[in-house]
């Protein structure tokens, strides 16, 4: 078996980018990776995060993520909910979040202590999943290839989760799996993408969206008023943030409302 980076090497020699369209309508570039190699990177680095981050030994906590993570791939296309979908809280004081090609999602206790219900939760939960639906880790790798060329990929793929400080999250998560993709820093377009695409799943699934707006007034609290959390470091100023989600929350009420009148009430916690 070709290891991720092998993989990546065979997918620039023989693999041209292409153009498809993201859940937004916004064109894309992609094509570095196959969505095969893609999932089993995916794979690959959730399995070397579990090896290198404690998980939570809480199984209440542990419920309460499985169960916002199954309602909101309910909401996903039938090829999406296919996946080997899995979620882990880890224990880190860091208020983030992440998901994975593949179907993994990954959650910080400490982002456990910004959400203050289920329905904010569900907005960290959904934005990262909305990443994963709108084929941001491949338009990344494809971008960063296509700059840097493949003798700077494997040093390229060590950003972040959310922005700066990324190299050295990657390093500390270690493995060569981690090393080779996903973990660029998202750009300020992708952001606002996951945005929009996770606020409209959350609200399908029959979690408010309104509650988006709150969780992100908490991320900014959490702050201190000084230097932005991670998470917000690659979106647009924080308040332009919370207006958008706050404009896109009023149109969405009524999605909301129908999901609940359809039976789509969740009882996560």
């Amino acid at each position: 078996m070709k290891t991720p980076i092998a993989a990546l090497a065979a997918a620039v020699l023989l693999a041209g980018c292409a153009t498809t369209t993201s859940p937004t309508g916004r064109t894309q570039y992609v094509g570095a990776v196959t969505a095969a190699q893609l999932n089993q990177m995916g794979e690959q680095a959730f399995a070397e995060t579990k090896t290198q981050m404690r998980a939570s030994p809480d199984a209440k906590q542990q419920a309460y993520v499985r169960c916002i993570v199954t309602d909101i791939v309910r909401e996903l296309p039938a090829n999406w909910q296919q996946l080997n979908w899995e979620s882990v809280v880890f224990v880190d004081d860091n208020p983030n979040a992440f998901a994975l090609p593949g179907g993994k999602v990954g959650v910080h206790t400490g982002i456990l202590k910004v959400a203050q219900n289920q329905d904010q939760l569900a907005a960290v939960i959904a934005h990262e999943i909305g990443h994963v639906y709108a084929n941001h880790h491949d338009e990344r790798i494809t971008r960063q290839m296509g700059a840097q060329g493949l003798l700077g990929v494997a040093g390229a793929a060590l950003g972040s989760r959310y922005g700066e400080g990324a190299q050295q999250s990657a390093n500390q998560l270690g493995g060569a799996a981690l090393q080779t993709t996903f973990l660029l820093p998202g750009t300020r377009v992708q952001e606002t993408e996951a945005d929009v695409v996770g606020q409209d799943l959350m609200a399908k699934a029959g979690f408010d969206p309104r509650a988006a707006v709150g969780l992100w007034q908490n991320m900014i609290a959490a702050s201190g008023g000084n230097r932005p959390p991670q998470w917000l470091s690659t979106h647009p100023n924080p308040e332009n943030r919370i207006s958008e989600l706050q404009t896109r929350a009023a149109r969405l009420v009524p999605t909301y409302e129908q999901a609940q009148a359809a039976g789509k009430r969740p009882r996560c916690g």
